[in-house]
């Protein structure tokens, strides 16, 4: 049975310990604004590869959005595997034990968050996709808006 713990006392894990307080409180405010740009302010039907592209391609604004969305994944990657880590310690007590559960913890955590940040940060818009993507939504909305005898020619 695992004991109650307090807050440490110094070291690693105090240091972890404060982390583990701050990271929530911002991914608290990251996460709701991520909610209600992604689902309030903008309609969850409209929100798809032309609109993140968009936006991360936007010169004026595109680097604020992809600092967003890294701080995000940053965060929430860090704070959830220290989060492992931690409950993963009160289990697991041998010394040789803990080196491979935390190597393996923090291999994976890393390899995640390189593929995110290199998705994050190498993105490019494929405007021929976009441009694509505008033709045929242009003509599906025509076709809905349409009278019925018009949009079968």
């Amino acid at each position: 049975m695992a004991r109650n713990r307090i807050k440490p006392t110094g070291g690693f894990e105090l240091t972890a310990w404060y982390f583990m307080r701050i990271s929530g409180l911002v991914l608290v405010f990251l996460a709701v604004g991520h909610l209600f740009i992604m689902h309030i302010a903008n309609n969850v039907e409209n929100i798809n590869y032309a609109f993140v592209a968009g936006r991360w391609a936007n010169p004026t604004t595109g680097w604020i959005w992809r600092l967003w969305d890294l701080g995000m994944i940053g965060l929430a990657m860090f704070h959830g595997f220290n989060g492992l880590r931690q409950i993963l310690d009160e289990h697991v007590h041998g010394a040789k034990a803990r080196v491979a559960m935390h190597t393996s913890i923090w291999a994976v955590m890393v390899t995640l968050l390189l593929i995110g940040t290199y998705a994050i940060c190498m993105f490019e818009e494929d405007k021929e996709y976009v441009k694509q993507w505008k033709v045929v939504n242009g003509q599906a909305n025509a076709a809905q808006t349409a009278p019925s005898g018009l949009a079968s020619n």
